[in-house]
């Protein structure tokens, strides 16, 4: 008995180049593309491994959990890191990289996330690339959140390694991910002796094995469901259009600040200027007293498929985040989400006004 999803014939090289150049077009770049087998802390750790190196300096821009993460990364390649710690309710500024790398002239490598969805806040990465690339160094960028939620253009903001991951606003597997690579990471990671050589987290192995070869030979057989779920939503966005998709999750993003706005009852946005907020996701405070984790269970007993979540750590019980990405970015979704979570508020006594906070929402939506 054959099955759709079990009988797949191997995924031919050339396929595999076809789905690269693909996700190369949504990034409107000519740099080198490297589709990865794994989720994007794949490529991510590969990148910092690559083009940091011992004895190195590295400004790690930390605006969220990731920033925290790619700093303990650096450390144990042998980097000096210079940590930028922003509030999480707000965005880096370029001022404040460029004050940083003026501080610290001997930094060569910056990483940064653009969208933190899980503190919902994004970064303005065009003016930062450009003092960035100013300085010298080299510029990597976490682009898994903002792809497809919000523009992204690597080659004309100067990002030299730009991670992207389809499991968000592509609304694709999260099996797979993809880097796009300038020509002076590659001489970079290539100088570096540190760098992952045959190894998994190995950019270089692509390029020597893959690319170089003229991409007729795959390094490994690459897992046939998670790239023709990454090449279906990638055709999903083309048949849509990427700047509709954008647009749905900025009026997903919008929509949900002024219906919480509306709804009352002590819930407000975290991120405090709209111009910081992510289009991927909306965080929102409780108001003291209510525990975030249990009124995102209360809001999420009527209705389990809300993409309602409480914060991570010690932010579980102040922040609630709505993923509003991928087919979630609709206005059926923002407003079922707030109406569950009004509800769940009103359960603890709270005065809150559902009918504004819909209406809200259905002005907002553009």
């Amino acid at each position: 008995m054959t099955h759709p999803l079990l009988d797949l014939a191997p995924l031919t090289a050339a396929q595999f180049a076809g789905i690269e150049r693909r996700v190369a077009a949504l990034l409107g770049t000519e740099q080198d593309v490297v589709i990865m087998q794994g989720e994007a802390l794949l490529p991510l750790e590969g990148c910092i491994r690559g083009g940091a190196r011992p004895g190195s300096t590295a400004l790690n821009v930390v605006t969220g959990p990731y920033g925290q993460t790619f700093g303990n990364w650096l450390r144990d390649c042998g980097a000096h890191v210079v940590d930028l710690e922003i509030p999480f309710h707000t965005a880096v500024t370029a001022d404040q990289v460029e004050q940083a790398l003026a501080a610290h002239p001997e930094i060569d490598f910056v990483s940064l996330v653009h969208a933190e969805a899980a503190t919902g806040n994004t970064n303005p990465v065009a003016p930062i690339g450009e003092v960035v690339r100013a300085h010298g160094a080299l510029f990597m960028l976490d682009a898994v959140a903002s792809v497809a939620a919000e523009p992204l253009l690597p080659d004309a903001w100067g990002v030299d390694l730009c991670v992207i991951g389809a499991q968000k606003a592509m609304g694709g597997p999260a099996g797979v991910s993809a880097v796009s690579v300038s020509e002076r990471a590659w001489e970079r990671i290539s100088a570096n002796p540190a760098a992952p050589r045959r190894s998994y987290l190995s950019l270089l192995d692509w390029k020597e094995r893959w690319i170089d070869g003229g991409r007729t030979a795959l390094l490994h057989a690459p897992a046939q469901l998670e790239m023709l779920a990454l090449e279906a939503c990638v055709e999903r966005i083309e048949t849509e259009g990427l700047d509709v998709v954008t647009a749905r999750h900025a009026s997903a993003a919008a929509a949900t600040r002024a219906g919480v706005t509306a709804l009352g009852g002590g819930l407000e946005p975290y991120v405090h200027e709209a111009r910081d907020a992510a289009p991927v996701a909306t965080t929102l405070r409780t108001p003291p007293g209510v525990d975030a984790s249990e009124l995102v269970a209360g809001a999420l007993a009527a209705d389990p498929s809300l993409p309602l979540i409480a914060g991570g750590g010690a932010l579980s019980k102040e922040m609630i985040r709505v993923n509003h990405y991928g087919v979630d970015a609709t206005r059926g979704v923002v407003q079922s989400s707030l109406a569950a979570l009004g509800a769940a508020l009103a359960e603890t006594g709270v005065r809150v006004d559902l009918d504004a906070a819909r209406r809200a929402v259905t002005e907002t939506w553009r």
